[in-house]
């Protein structure tokens, strides 16, 4: 979801800017080894101190290699008392959904309980239609990697006035449109182009499929989510929300300039009804857990090896170099030829990346719990190619 004009794609469910920190990137060889000054993060802790001089509240972080562990905050996790923020916080993790939905419309392929060469209109009948928009053109497939051309229904004006702007949020957090609703706003519009011919981020994608995975298998993707990854991997911290509005302790606040720019009042926007994200980004999780994920699911643990194999197909993205998207995973080859997996994800006073290598050894998540400033590449770049003080 994406609040506002020019800050539109970072505050809601990670869209292309979002991406962007996200770290889209493109197939290339792999080079998993990080540099030896990578065993101690300080590069990664300059890089979140830097974070918070640039205006971000707080962070948290973790990351996994090898085994072993290491946690870290920066900054605060509340400005009016200046509590400190916590490396156990749960946080809303945005479009990192997207990994976990598609995760499940993989598993249901490879039960043969559908295809990603099935039609949006095979499960959704009438659903994908208006304006150019024809779901019998479109596959489960495009969905995932956003070859769709579905129009973005967060980019649609009068939501974004209504639910990311200062006035419209405090009037509107609590409401509750369902995911068909949801579709209803962006076939409103027309396509961005004709199915499978081009690249775009759209997070009606991802709402579709979690309808998709629903009709399936006769339970909501949540349901299915808690089912099939979140008990068998023992992810403690994470959660479907649904239309929960808070954030479960441990957690710190989250905060937006709910404005066009970045500029202006900061307010507290931490409760609000995540399912206007629905399976495109409502999940909370903790840097922990969203390792774990990853690592779970480069590893094979999750997904049989030709689903997985087809998740780290990627598209080029080509307005954002070294990217490339799959089926809800990034790639992404960093400057010192590392090669990460994983996804960014933006919502309301929060921005939250998780990442880790092809062998699932390294892995790095953290949050930033603003929606407004920091930069989210420098961290990543610096726990994997971190450059002498």
């Amino acid at each position: 979801m994406s609040p506002r004009t020019a800050r539109a794609t970072r505050l809601a469910l990670t869209t292309a800017a979002t991406l962007t920190a996200a770290a889209l990137a493109t197939p290339a060889a792999l080079a998993d080894a990080p540099p030896a000054s990578a065993r101690d993060h300080g590069a990664t802790r300059r890089a979140m101190d830097a974070a918070v001089e640039a205006g971000v509240p707080g962070v948290a972080a973790q990351a996994d290699r090898n085994r072993t562990t290491w946690k870290a905050t920066a900054g605060v996790g509340d400005l009016r008392t200046k509590k400190p923020r916590s490396a156990e916080d749960r946080y809303r993790v945005g479009s990192i959904t997207k990994t976990f939905t598609s995760t499940v419309v993989l598993q249901l392929e490879a039960e043969r309980r559908l295809s990603l060469d099935d039609t949006v209109d095979k499960w959704l009948p009438g659903v994908v239609s208006g304006n150019g928009h024809d779901g019998r053109r479109i596959t489960l497939r495009q969905l995932l990697n956003h070859t769709s051309g579905i129009y973005n229904y967060t980019a649609d004006d009068t939501f974004a006035r209504t639910y990311f702007l200062k006035d419209g949020f405090f009037e509107h957090r609590f409401d509750n449109l369902p995911p068909r609703d949801l579709v209803k706003i962006a076939t409103s519009h027309a396509p961005d182009f004709a199915p499978g011919t081009s690249w775009k981020y759209s997070n009606t994608n991802y709402v579709l499929a979690g309808m998709v995975i629903e009709k399936a298998t006769g339970h909501s993707y949540g349901d299915e989510i808690r089912q099939r990854v979140i008990r068998p991997l023992g992810l403690n911290a994470t959660l479907v929300p649904g239309t929960y509005p808070k954030v479960p302790k441990p957690s710190s606040r989250a905060y937006g300039k709910l404005a066009e720019t970045a500029t202006g009042p900061t307010y507290d926007v931490t409760e609000l009804n995540p399912g206007l994200a629905s399976a495109a980004g409502e999940m909370i999780s903790d840097s922990g857990d969203l390792n774990r994920f990853y690592s779970a699911l480069l590893r094979g643990r999750l997904l049989p090896k030709k689903q997985l194999a087809e998740m780290k197909t990627t598209v080029k993205v080509g307005e954002i170099p070294n990217a490339g998207y799959g089926l809800g995973l990034i790639e992404r080859k960093l400057s010192c030829g590392v090669v990460v997996w994983g996804h960014g994800g933006g919502i309301h006073g929060s921005n939250s990346e998780a990442v880790t290598t092809a062998d699932g050894r390294h892995s790095l998540a953290f949050n930033f719990n603003n929606d407004w400033s920091g930069d989210t590449d420098a961290v990543i770049e610096a726990e994997y190619c971190p450059q002498p003080k």
